[in-house]
């Protein structure tokens, strides 16, 4: 029997530095996919180094793969006029992809797989009622300006998929009722966390990376930090959490932003108007290897979003055992259980700052024993194999009879 063939679809380079969730996922999902699959992935490329528009044979973190790079997107971090997602299915649209298992993280592309032949999965990883109705700034996704234009993109494609699968039960819910015929198409999943980079270390070795950063960033030995880790985009509310930061009389707590985004300027001046500029250091985009040492490095992990699916930065830091300050949104308050950060219910700066002076005074409380016990189920290594063996039993149900 020949090896089935699983393609996976997004709008990035996952050699490049694009952040966020969902490349992460992708590049975990990589990492752990079984040798039995041929494994493929169509993005987009960094630069011109290789060919566009062609197959290319090469290498992700030690497994093998072909990579068929669409168009250069250059840094993905920062929002195009015309969004990425839109070329993105234009330069896919004519073609035809063969393939076993077809894997989307984004609906849009989709409209050029009707017709091809293999399962189809789209992988949602937010919460999209939420997302789509959310008052806030509409600069964070082209679809929040026009919420009935993606539901009826929604209700042509999302019958063409064979599973719809969400990161976050809210999303799940809201699928099943909107579309009771397609119900049994729709679970939730497990986002993969690679615990190859994110893991815990002995108390020494934190003590010994955090007076390291300290040297580096010229603070005081002592300091403890306070880690933000995402695209400095209107859904993370970045904003948020430096109004929060000023209400926080917290000695030697010093803010990490670690990330890029069209937001960069509008951060710049709003440290200095709520006058933090010692509080705060932006680091820009960073290695998985630098985050991961950023993670180790930090007292707390902070996020302030708006709407989320699962956020993976809430793992990744678990994982390290590090506590979570959170917004109310996504899923994050299903995984913080007691003793791995607290959830600020109000989204104000008052309220999230309270959340965080907290935790910062009380750590025997949340110990990295309770952080580790809460990322447990959300290892790469398990939840990709599960899936992959599910992928693998179907393969061969459907294929007993081909003639070897």
């Amino acid at each position: 029997m020949r090896r089935p063939v699983w393609t996976i679809f997004y709008q990035f380079d996952p050699w490049g530095t694009s952040i966020g969730g969902i490349q992460t996922a992708i590049r975990a999902c990589i990492r752990y996919a079984p040798e039995v699959f041929d494994l493929r992935f169509v993005g987009t490329a960094s630069d011109r180094s290789h060919p566009i528009g062609q197959w290319r044979n090469d290498e992700l973190d030690g497994r093998k793969l072909r990579f068929l790079p669409l168009f250069v997107s250059g840094n993905d971090n920062v929002r195009a006029k015309i969004p990425t997602t839109l070329t993105y299915t234009a330069a896919l649209l004519g073609k035809r992809i063969e393939s076993d298992f077809h894997h989307f993280h984004r609906l849009e592309p989709a409209l050029a797989a009707r017709g091809w032949s293999g399962e189809k999965t789209y992988f949602v990883h937010n919460d999209v009622r939420a997302q789509m109705l959310t008052s806030a700034r509409k600069d964070a996704l082209l679809w929040q300006r026009f919420p009935s234009g993606y539901f009826a993109l929604e209700q042509r494609i999302l019958g063409n998929f064979d599973q719809v699968l969400s990161c976050n039960s809210q999303s799940t819910a809201f699928y099943q009722e909107r579309y009771p015929r397609l119900a049994d198409r729709i679970h939730n999943f497990r986002l993969m966390l690679d615990t190859s980079l994110y893991y815990p270390v002995t108390p020494a070795a934190v003590e010994l990376e955090r007076q390291k950063l300290a040297n580096q960033l010229g603070l005081d030995p002592d300091t403890r930090f306070l880690l933000f880790a995402g695209r400095l985009h209107a859904q993370k509310d970045p904003l948020l959490l430096l109004r929060a930061l000023r209400e926080l009389d917290e000695p030697g707590v010093h803010l990490l932003m670690a990330g890029a985004g069209e937001l960069e300027n509008e951060i710049r001046q709003a440290i200095v108007q709520l006058k933090v500029t010692a509080k705060v250091s932006l680091l820009g985009a960073v290695s998985r290897e630098r985050m991961a040492v950023l993670h180790r490095a930090c007292t707390l992990v902070v996020l302030s979003s708006v709407y989320e699916g699962l956020p993976l930065v809430v793992l990744e830091a678990l994982s390290s055992g590090k506590p979570v300050v959170s917004t109310d949104s996504g899923d994050t308050p299903r995984i913080l259980a007691s003793g791995s950060g607290l959830i600020s219910q109000d989204r104000t700066p008052v309220a999230l700052a309270k959340a965080m002076r907290t935790v910062l005074q009380n750590p025997n409380a949340f110990s990295a024993e309770c952080c580790l016990e809460a990322a447990k189920p959300y290892q790469a290594r398990t939840v990709v194999g599960a899936m992959a063996d599910a992928m693998l039993e179907r393969f061969e149900v459907s294929h007993a009879f081909d003639v070897a």
